[in-house]
């Protein structure tokens, strides 16, 4: 578990060579720029291919390495929920909603293609992304059990939708730490779940074990989340690659600004060591599982 709340961790030596197989991937799946309308298959990838660390996917990789040596099925699933986070960040930017000019270090898809394509290459992804998980070469009832938990994750009902609703909502209003859980586990820990639910679920893991999975995905993209609302107070943009400080600037409910900073760190490392106690039974099979968990908290970016 974590060993420091300060301390800074660079991304585990394997994660590269994960993050090369998921571009890969996703260079296969998404329509190429040439294809017609190109405009917004190129607007599809320029926000894709904007630099992302692709987190979720690789996570999605390593809970279907616990239970199969070949991943390579997983990529579709995984792929699929980059897409879905990728929609997420394109509308998220627009101005109705956090009106952001950079993402990772470049300027949004809308101030690169303008609001309407914007908005409709957040909808080509995100109806791109369960085309993507249907074509899993897995059986039948695997892919409709990994449909189901994506489309919940990023639903309204304790989805990510529905976690930027309570969000937005929450904006300039004082509000309970259950709130701020419940928007937190909404917004982010939904699809992290997802990732990981859904890695398990195409490797064919057992009911136990997917829950279990489950519950360790949800405890570590909370853990996440609360992390990223400490970064927000306490990195540059240039580090972040996007601007710093909007959470304090649109008084969004954060843990920071309910909890205090050490407060924030005390939380986030609980979290990440009661996600990672979840991993035990699997002993080294998820060695690679607990180092991104240690990663996603004790992190700077």
């Amino acid at each position: 578990m974590p060993h420091s709340t300060s301390a800074a961790m660079k991304l585990p030596a394997f994660f590269e060579d994960e993050r090369l197989a998921v571009d890969a991937a996703l260079e296969r799946l998404l329509p190429q720029a040439s294809a017609r309308p190109a405009l917004i298959h190129q607007a599809m990838r320029y926000s894709v291919f904007a630099g992302g660390k692709r987190i979720r996917p690789i996570l999605c990789l390593e809970t279907a390495r616990i239970f199969a040596p070949d991943v390579t099925s997983a990529l579709h699933p995984a792929c699929a929920i980059e897409m879905i986070h990728t929609y997420s960040l394109i509308h998220d930017d627009l101005p109705a909603l956090d009106n952001d000019d950079l993402r990772r270090g470049k300027p949004t898809c809308h101030k690169k293609f303008g609001e309407a394509i914007a908005i409709l290459a957040g909808d080509a992804l995100l109806t791109l992304a369960f085309e993507t998980i249907s074509a899993t070469p897995v059986p039948p009832v695997q892919c409709v059990a990994m449909v189901k938990e994506v489309a919940t994750a990023a639903g309204t009902i304790n989805g990510m939708v529905g976690g930027q609703v309570a969000d937005l909502e929450a904006e300039r209003q004082r509000i309970e730490p259950e709130m701020l859980e419940y928007i937190h586990r909404s917004k982010t820990a939904a699809l992290i779940r997802a990732a990981v639910t859904a890695g398990a679920l195409c490797a064919g893991a057992g009911s136990d074990d997917v829950a279990r999975l489950r519950r360790f995905g949800e405890t570590i993209g909370w853990a996440f989340q609360v992390t990223d609302d400490i970064l927000d107070v306490e990195e540059s943009s240039a580090a972040l690659g996007k601007t710093a400080g909007k959470d304090i600037a649109q008084q969004k409910a954060t843990y920071p600004a309910i909890h205090g900073l050490q407060r924030s760190h005390e939380i986030a490392n609980d979290l990440a060591g009661k996600a990672i106690a979840e991993l035990a039974p699997y002993r080294e099979g998820a060695s690679r599982l607990c180092e991104i968990a240690e990663y996603l908290v004790i992190r700077r970016t």
